[in-house]
């Protein structure tokens, strides 16, 4: 979800969806939002970390003052710890006049530090006097300020591994890990992928003006059988170029194309590679025919000129769903279907 969306603009049900595990995690976030306690959110990429930052951020006695995120990684250190804490007139070359910090910014708020794992280790100690002390220095200042601030943290890299590789601070990583939240991935809340899939098509059809037939169910099939590596930010790109394109056909294909590539480790026989190869290219094209016919597998078998029994085999061998499962009532996707995954 962008980092511009304003809270309000997105309904519960979007934030949490409906799976069990997300439903547990609204009860959790709920439950710490009002403390002041930092808070560590873990997650891969395109999670929604930052939608449940601002989530604990609504939902906290701070609510109604500012929420300030600070995209670690996009800003150079050297640039980071102006950002952050501000400098004063003559700090540096070019500092021609006192300059408020993000710190400062987000007084009686909330300070969101996305990738936190990308800090650089001198930042790391400011950042730990500020969050043991409340204190900070900007830069050319001789004045220790004081800030009254909830700090949240985010980041898609193992902490441990960096804090063994001395890359981050044990220290920071326990001030900042009071309390853990953790994201999962797509994969494992597929129920909520036809609602987002609804919030994505409802908002960039009004973004770009343009008006695109519903996800029909075999497209819908495809949504819920994919994987899904790049999280909730590939699906929105997904649905973006479906709604741009207005072809069903052109996302099928995307989708069908992006099976994984066989790992190659010198443990394993090219004749290996190449069934696993071989099943692979079976299993996309089954899909496609499949994904034509309305998942008819009778017409499937006539088309791919093989009996109906060789073609259940392979859709069993190949991992391609063989039973076409209704959807949850919760998905809202009347006669859909949703295959076994």
């Amino acid at each position: 979800m962008r980092a511009n969306e304003r809270l309000q603009d997105l309904p519960e049900e979007i934030i949490f969806g409906r799976s069990e595990e997300m439903a547990r995690l609204r009860i959790y976030v709920l439950r710490v939002a009002p403390t002041d306690a930092p808070i560590l959110i873990l997650g891969e990429s395109g999670t929604g970390k930052e939608v449940i930052a601002r989530a604990l951020h609504a939902h906290s006695l701070r609510s109604s003052n500012a929420f300030v995120k600070v995209n670690c990684p996009a800003i150079p250190g050297t640039l980071l710890e102006s950002e952050l804490f501000g400098y004063e007139q003559g700090a540096f070359t070019g500092a021609f006049e006192a300059k408020a910090g993000l710190v400062d910014l987000a007084e009686n708020g909330t300070l969101f530090l996305d990738e936190i794992g990308d800090m650089e280790q001198p930042l790391q100690a400011k950042l730990l006097q500020l969050l043991q002390d409340g204190a900070y220095l900007r830069i050319g200042g001789q004045e220790e300020r004081h800030a009254n601030l909830r700090i949240i943290c985010a980041t898609n890299r193992p902490l441990q591994d960096a804090i063994e590789s001395g890359a981050f601070r044990r220290d920071l990583f326990y001030r900042i890990n009071v309390i853990t939240i953790t994201m999962p991935p797509l994969s494992r809340r597929r129920e909520d992928i036809p609602v987002l899939v609804r919030h994505f098509m409802k908002r960039y059809q009004l973004e770009y003006d343009t008006a695109v037939e519903d996800v029909s169910p075999a497209l819908m099939r495809l949504f819920l059988q994919y994987n899904w590596p790049g999280n909730i930010r590939e699906l929105e790109n997904l649905v973006k170029r479906y709604v741009i394109l207005g072809s069903a056909a052109t996302v099928a294909n995307d989708l069908l194309g992006r099976g994984p590539t066989p790992p190659i480790d010198g443990n394993t026989s090219l004749k290996a590679l190449t069934r696993e190869a071989v099943r692979e290219l079976e299993r996309k094209i089954i899909l496609g025919v499949l994904y034509d016919n309305n998942w008819n597998r009778k017409r499937a078998a006539e088309i791919l000129k093989i009996s109906y029994r060789a073609l259940f085999y392979k859709i069993k061998d190949a991992g391609v769903p063989n039973k076409r499962r209704r959807l949850p009532k919760s998905a809202g996707q009347p006669g859909g279907d949703r295959p076994a995954v």
